[in-house]
């Protein structure tokens, strides 16, 4: 038996998922499929783009799955290090940008005259 957090994926589960909802599962692989396809973005880069968002939304079943894709698409290790890098890099600028939205009701509650103006509660 598996104890981790996370159950290894198999034949089992993917049985499993067809069973309970067929149609949306096709409906799903047919939209992947087409999402992956070459067009105007190479697989490549589409895997790549993978990896990163796959570390922004912290699935460690993408992360295993498109970094394999993406290698298999001709990536090198050092470009999906690089796109790691870029998700991280937009995770952490995404909590600096949105300080704005901190910044602005710390100056609302201070022009109304309420507290945040080093006063402790």
């Amino acid at each position: 038996m598996d104890d981790s957090m996370y159950p290894l994926p198999g034949t089992q589960t993917a049985a499993r998922r067809k069973e309970l909802a067929p149609e949306p599962l096709a409906a799903f692989k047919a939209f992947s499929d087409t999402v992956f396809a070459d067009g105007a973005l190479p697989g490549k880069m589409k895997q790549l783009i993978a990896v990163a968002v796959a570390h922004v939304t912290q699935c460690p079943y993408c992360i295993r799955g498109h970094t394999a894709s993406a290698l298999k698409h001709g990536a090198t290790q050092q470009e999906i290090m690089e796109a790691i890098w870029v998700a991280a890099e937009m995770r952490a600028g995404a909590a600096y940008a949105h300080s704005a939205l901190a910044i602005d009701e710390m100056n609302r509650q201070q022009a109304a005259g309420g507290a945040g103006h080093g006063e402790h509660h």
